[in-house]
């Protein structure tokens, strides 16, 4: 009966401090101390297992990838990443709406962050279009849908938490696992934005030129090559996760400082600050949500829900959809980094007993989670985005409803076809990566 009115104690003031808009980390903090008292488990097992949570050789690459998106966004990578979109695709009809897309595919390569994306490509993409005479909401919702690329495409500091919280998934693998996920993501969004640029006679951009393509992409070039370097660095198994992004730093500063030259160096105690406060929050919420994870595994509570949800049906597709509804609703409401930890070992296993890959399940939870960031309540993005194009979160709520839809698409492909996720990966085990 402890059991029981402490998972209800647990879950219950959580729910209650997340519905009174306390903050995450504080949230997960209260009901987990709160519990810990009720059962009298020595609050030193507590602490012990927030230190374990953070103890991890891999979550050293975090602080790297953070620093490395910060620099190369502070340092005019995203204006050379438009340019060399805006050569390659904007000659088609509704060419900035497919520049945007394309802008942030590259661009989330970089800094894996959607607020870092839309804070930056939108700042610049989202003015720019409606002066092109695309609608304000149109501009915006692109911008909002095509940010969640990032989180896909390498290296995503994301994929390393979810690692961390599945036990033994490679890294490596994960990184590559998402790069097809992101790349079908972008391909939806630029076949809906043509059918409906074409539909509202958005205007093309400039006629392609061969000598404009060739000038942006070696002017973006060096900011490009901070992906390959780590992409390279991995799945090559020249280096760990972290020494590649340590290397990614040194990188991205001699970029920015001293080829680029758009920022002086003393503008890297502003870059600092930056990280460090990303870092502390990511960092802060890892270790609180391994101490309420661990609580949730002493309550059992994770082989209750799979219990549960394997005694309403052994269907496959429906199990499928109902753990993407669960995350659909926990992306609208947490944040990100807290729902892996938390939700990664209570799902994981039931992924696992109906045959998915956990790297399948990692890169469809990150999807979701995504689609989470673009989605009322609290979905970060929508409130950045919101201030940008100075539209009110419901004006952005209904034009985001097509945009749903469509990720709603990249969605189903990557639930329901393994092929998407675990293709590049299986390559990287047959060459013995």
């Amino acid at each position: 009966m402890s059991n029981t009115l402490g998972g209800i104690i647990l879950i219950g003031l959580f729910l209650l401090a997340v519905g009174l808009r306390i903050p995450i980390m504080f949230a997960i903090g209260f009901s987990t101390t709160v519990t810990v008292l009720y059962l009298k488990i020595p609050v030193v097992m507590m602490v012990s297992s927030m230190v374990k949570g953070l103890n991890s050789f891999s979550l050293m690459a975090i602080p790297f990838f953070i620093l490395t998106g910060e620099i190369m966004g502070a340092g005019g990578i995203s204006d050379r990443l438009i340019k060399f979109s805006k050569a390659l695709v904007g000659p088609l009809r509704g060419g900035l709406a497919h520049v945007n897309i394309l802008a942030s595919l590259f661009f989330g390569g970089i800094s894996g962050s959607p607020v870092a994306d839309v804070s930056s490509i939108g700042a610049i993409l989202i003015p720019m279009m409606e002066k092109d005479g695309f609608d304000t909401e149109f501009a915006t919702g692109v911008t909002m849908a095509s940010s969640t690329e990032g989180l896909l495409i390498p290296p995503s500091h994301n994929m390393i938490i979810y690692a961390m919280a599945a036990g033994s998934v490679s890294v490596a693998k994960l990184f590559v696992a998402g790069v097809l996920p992101g790349v079908l993501v972008a391909l939806v969004l630029m076949i809906y934005s043509a059918v409906v640029s074409v539909k509202r006679n958005y205007p093309k951009g400039d006629k392609f030129s061969a000598r404009l393509l060739w000038s942006t992409f070696i002017d973006s070039f060096y900011g490009l090559l901070t992906i390959i370097i780590i992409m390279v660095g991995v799945l090559t198994g020249i280096c760990t996760a972290t020494e590649a992004a340590a290397m990614a730093v040194v990188w991205a500063v001699i970029v920015t400082f001293f080829i680029y030259r758009d920022i002086s160096i003393k503008e890297m105690w502003g870059i600092l600050g930056r990280s460090l406060r990303t870092l502390g929050t990511i960092m802060g919420l890892i270790g609180i949500s391994s101490a309420f994870g661990w609580v949730l595994a002493y309550l059992k509570i994770p082989n209750a829900i799979m219990h549960g949800i394997m005694g309403l049906t052994t269907n496959k597709i429906l199990i499928l959809i109902l753990m993407n509804l669960i995350l659909l609703v926990l992306g609208m409401i947490m944040d990100m980094s807290s729902i892996i930890l938390i939700a990664t070992p209570i799902l994981l296993p039931i992924a696992k007993a109906i045959g998915m890959d956990p790297i399948q399940f990692g890169v469809m939870l990150i999807l979701n989670l995504g689609i989470g960031l673009i989605t009322p309540p609290v979905g970060s993005v929508l409130f950045v985005c919101s201030g940008i194009s100075k539209l009110s979160i419901e004006k952005l709520t209904r034009a985001m409803g097509p945009f749903y839809l469509v990720m709603g698409v990249a969605l189903i492909c990557v639930t329901y076809v393994p092929w998407f996720s675990m293709w590049l990966p299986s390559l990287i085990h047959s060459v013995g990566v």
